[in-house]
């Protein structure tokens, strides 16, 4: 069974940093490239950024230059850092398998979420 579970979110000042976390089952985190999405009320789902399994990394124009993915293969973890976080970064954030180059999802289930709330 798939198992995402995001965690690390929480309310912070505009410019403050946090970091996500979000182990896998390690049926899917092994073989595939991981991303993190964000979905803000009324918004669609995007992606944020993504790993490949030789550690090549992509992001969305939006986070270049204050967000970082990493993974860690032993843990099936993937994490986020978030740094220099402004208000328009408020949103749920969740993590799923993903083809690398499209960034779409490969896998139809979702974890939870975590939410992350930024205030001006």
């Amino acid at each position: 069974q798939v198992q995402l579970v995001e965690s690390g979110g929480g309310l912070v000042q505009a410019g403050g940093s946090l970091r996500l976390s979000c182990a896998a089952s390690g049926s899917i985190f092994s073989i595939n490239a991981m991303g993190w999405y964000r979905q803000a009320p009324g918004k669609r789902r995007e992606l944020v950024a993504a790993i490949s399994n030789g550690n090549s990394r992509r992001y969305a124009d939006f986070v270049k230059g204050r967000f970082t993915i990493s993974r860690d293969n032993a843990k099936n973890t993937v994490y986020l850092q978030m740094n220099n976080l402004k208000p328009e970064d408020t949103a749920v954030y969740y993590c799923n398998a993903i083809n690398y180059w499209t960034g779409t999802p490969v896998n139809d289930y979702w974890g939870q979420g975590t939410q992350v709330t930024v205030s001006s």
